[in-house]
């Protein structure tokens, strides 16, 4: 009986042990996205001879640290694209890049689900508050306002009109590095003028989700239903969790640095424009009009 006993308690200690340690570890995220695919998607049309010059496919690999209260979301490697055979895509920067968007980085807090968006702009680096929602852009896209601003190339221009924003849940699941997902999808319907005529515009982003991990993440903040997402699967891409591993994750490395400028949404929204109106500016003034 004593034996018994030993070996029941060897057990349940190895049990608690194997729980504990699956609270912190690391998770390889793959973007692969077809950039002419993405660009068509969100209306703008390409020339044929532009079309030639981009790369079939551009892959960005991703890295999720956790422990039991954080996490951090960022690039790994340089993009590699079909084109070059790695290194940057061509010379190329592709804002959808690995869902987040370039070398952007991400800082989750579990408790009350805030994230924390790291970026360079212009020599300085920024810190912006985010949080785990579903918005109603599509993030390849850009949104209303990224699309509307290249008009002269689009035949899709969207009219100003709340988008509206459908969560469907599925009873299809399946197994992504070894935990239990499920899909939902999220359906995002525009009002827009298509080549002249008012139509509804449909994009359909698909989410796997799991709550095996016992925490709340998604490589993209503004793609999130519940659970954590481990895939996201687009009209031209899609990110997907490849490994995992669990191991101790340190507090420095699921925390975003303090030295940085912060920054709300409207002021970077705000800079940004202020820098295209600026860009266009220039190219106006060096030649006498706007291409």
């Amino acid at each position: 009986m004593k034996k018994i006993f030993i070996a029941f308690l060897s057990v349940l200690t190895f049990t608690i042990t194997a729980q504990a340690q699956k609270k912190s570890g690391a998770i390889q995220f793959e973007t692969v996205v077809d950039p002419v695919a993405i660009a068509e998607a969100s209306g703008r049309q390409i020339p044929e001879e532009m079309k030639a010059r981009m790369p079939k496919s551009v892959k960005t690999n991703y890295e999720l640290l956790y422990n039991a209260t954080n996490a951090s979301y960022m690039p790994v490697t340089e993009v590699e694209d079909s084109n070059s055979g790695g290194g940057r895509a061509g010379g190329m920067r592709f804002a959808f890049g690995g869902f987040g968007g370039g070398n952007r980085e991400y800082f989750y807090t579990f408790a009350d689900q805030k994230v924390v968006e790291v970026f360079d702009l212009m020599d300085t680096t920024y810190v912006m508050p985010s949080k785990l929602t579903v918005a109603s852009i599509n993030q390849f896209g850009g949104g209303n306002a990224a699309r509307n601003n290249n008009q002269n190339n689009s035949a899709v221009q969207f009219l100003n009109v709340p988008p509206t924003v459908e969560i469907i849940k599925s009873d299809e699941t399946k197994k992504i590095v070894n935990l239990n997902c499920k899909k939902v999808t999220i359906k995002t319907t525009r009002k827009a003028n298509v080549l002249g005529m008012e139509k509804d515009v449909v994009d359909e982003t698909v989410l796997w989700y799991t709550n095996d991990l016992g925490f709340k993440f998604s490589p993209m903040p503004n793609l999130w239903t519940e659970g954590a997402v481990l895939a996201i699967e687009i009209k031209g891409g899609g990110t997907t969790a490849k490994s995992i591993e669990y191991r101790n994750v340190s507090t420095r490395d699921v925390t975003a640095p303090k030295k940085a400028v912060s920054i709300t949404q409207e002021e970077y929204q705000a800079k940004m424009a202020a820098m295209g109106n600026r860009f266009r500016n220039n190219r106006q003034g060096a030649t006498g009009r706007i291409n």
